[in-house]
């Protein structure tokens, strides 16, 4: 939690220039070591700016490599479901940044408490075909997520999806394990291999798992696993198998099934790949008699939903639920 001192300096920030050329309109949002604004370059452009709170974070090395890799590993993989990172650099008060894509919308989190916990199952098979046909592109080049969870998902105002926060990504070296391995993550999204701490064993199917949570938690409103703390949260994760989510839920069969295999405990009885999951999707939402069409929120609706909540519904890749700023909405 920052303290009064921090975040005044990170109120403060706003209306000043970075670097001489990024002028911070508004701030978006704040988490435990960086802050995002809306910023408006001296060109014109507008833009996100994800800055660091302290000059000692960006001196901490664990800390500056973590920052450089969500700069850098995105935009290896050149997919539209990927934000961009259009620069980075340091602040003249030490203070490292990242330039991003400004995005206007909300998170799947976000619209899935919007709507009462759960979505309709149309909506939750297109945005998982999209999710996994971005990881699908990731895989190809050696970068699995690791954080894959409706938080992460950032759905525009003008139909697209991102897939956001590629900070805790890892690529695979030449055994197939991890170069570097540590327990990162969120543990209602891990599966057993990460959720016991083997990052040996994390690979695509990694991913896979998380994306079946996702699909689990949409549409049925609840956890894959029950756990009070989040210690037992990986107790149960790295222990137990999943619940058939046809138990929680009125699931159709074929889809159903396309979940419960993508929440196999073993790695070997999962979808294989990103890609091989996506497949499967639309056949079994043919078979369900599911609408599979893209259902994605309108600028309309987005609007209307900032005068409900109070929520300024911006974003960049490092935010979440955004509330509105005190200081206003960035200009135009």
């Amino acid at each position: 939690m920052l303290n009064d001192e921090a975040e005044r300096r990170i109120a403060q920030r706003v209306g000043t220039t970075i670097s001489g050329k990024y002028h911070l309109d508004a701030l978006l949002g704040t988490g435990g070591m960086g802050a995002v604004y809306a910023a408006t370059h001296r060109n014109g452009a507008r833009s996100a700016v994800k800055l660091l709170h302290h000059p000692e974070l960006s001196q901490n090395l664990d800390i500056r490599k973590r920052f450089q890799r969500e700069a850098y590993v995105g935009n290896q993989i050149a997919h539209s479901g990927v934000v961009r990172v259009l620069d980075d650099d340091v602040d003249a008060d030490g203070c490292a940044y990242m330039v991003m894509d400004l995005l206007v919308g909300e998170t799947l989190e976000a619209r899935r408490e919007r709507t009462g916990g759960r979505l309709p199952l149309g909506e939750v098979l297109s945005v998982a075909v999209r999710i996994l046909d971005t990881l699908a592109a990731a895989h190809e080049k050696g970068i699995i997520h690791r954080d894959i969870k409706p938080e992460n998902i950032f759905l525009t105002a003008d139909g697209g999806l991102k897939v956001m926060d590629f900070g805790i990504a890892r690529a695979l070296d030449g055994s197939g394990g991890t170069r570097t391995g540590t327990l990162l993550g969120t543990p209602a999204f891990m599966p057993p291999e990460q959720a016991g701490a083997r990052p040996k064993e994390i690979d695509a199917r990694t991913d896979v798992w998380a994306v079946g949570a996702v699909m689990f938690v949409l549409l049925t409103g609840e956890d894959v696993h029950i756990a009070r703390t989040v210690q037992q949260q990986l107790i149960v994760a790295a222990t137990r198998d999943a619940r058939p989510i046809a138990t929680r839920a009125p699931v159709p069969e074929p889809v159903a099934r396309v979940v419960d295999k993508a929440l196999a405990f073993e790695r070997d009885h999962r979808w294989q790949t990103a890609a091989e999951m996506r497949d499967a999707l639309p056949a079994a939402a043919l078979y369900a008699g599911a609408d599979a069409g893209v259902v994605v929120p309108t600028a309309t609706t987005l609007a209307d939903a900032s005068k409900q909540t109070g929520t300024l519904v911006m974003g960049s890749s490092a935010t979440i639920a955004i509330g509105a700023p005190a200081d206003g909405t960035p200009k135009d």
